[in-house]
């Protein structure tokens, strides 16, 4: 168990920035990862709220015990840190964790599969000349994690996005895109209002009544290989223009 409540003098000389591990005190296992400088790992045990990092130890004191703290790393800078606590996100996984949201660096250089990177510094780059149908670009960031299913990268993909009926009828195909990458490329059957088809997703019901009217999903397939080797692994990133946080983007270029 940590007991400690900051750290002596010297060890502060010497730590810079770090990594560190909240741990349950009797499994040993990881709860909570952060990064920090100074006394930042202590600063936890005297916070209040109703976060799950908070409850989680609430219930150790409850036990009569502290949490484990340790420090992952080291006497790193800061841009280091960040990395470092991105990846021990990835590889525990953000739902095994209290933490709220993924590390600093995880989309640039968090886990990720050899042949994703290779794809992420291949060159493909997808200009807007090099699309010839007419197609939805949709940015999944937040909803993308490691390792996630097909059908969970199909179901992130198809569900509730505010868009114009009008044009969305004219779209041939879909493009999941994560970290300015074309993750999958989907050939759409049909367009229908928000949450009317099953899906596994969670959703924040503030979400489902915020603009619903306007919210649809599609439901399709994989396209086929011509059209799904053509793009699959481009990066589009420069098609969104700077500063656009809109998730979707239409690329028309044909009259079907």
């Amino acid at each position: 168990m940590s007991e400690s409540k900051k750290f002596v003098s010297k060890a502060l000389e010497e730590l810079q920035h770090y990594v560190y591990v909240y741990s349950d005190p009797d499994t040993k296992k990881p709860f909570y990862i952060g990064k920090g400088k100074g006394n930042r790992c202590f600063n936890h045990l005297f916070e209040t709220g109703e976060t799950e990092k908070i409850k989680k130890l609430e219930e150790i004191k409850a036990r009569g015990k502290s949490p484990l703290i340790e420090i992952l790393v080291h006497g790193v800078d800061e841009d280091t840190a960040y990395k470092v606590e991105a990846a021990t996100i990835d590889l525990i996984g953000i739902d095994n964790l209290t933490n709220m949201q993924k590390g600093h660096h995880s989309q640039m250089y968090g886990r990720i599969d050899v042949d994703e990177l290779n794809d992420r510094f291949s060159n493909k780059v997808i200009r807007r000349e090099d699309i010839d149908e007419n197609v939805l670009l949709i940015r999944i960031n937040q909803q993308y994690h490691y390792g996630m299913t097909d059908f969970e990268l199909y179901e992130a993909t198809r569900i509730s996005w505010v868009v114009n009926k009008e044009r969305a009828n004219k779209l041939q195909y879909v493009f999941a895109v994560y970290n300015g990458m074309i993750k999958e490329v989907y050939q759409i059957t049909a367009w229908l209002p928000a949450f009317s088809t099953m899906n596994t997703l969670t959703v924040d019901e503030e979400i489902i009544r915020k603009d619903k009217e306007k919210r649809m999903e599609f439901v399709g397939v994989i396209a086929p290989d011509e059209i799904r080797n053509k793009y699959l692994g481009g990066i589009v990133s420069n098609l969104f223009a700077h500063g656009n946080s809109n998730p979707i983007l239409y690329v028309m270029n044909n009259k079907k």
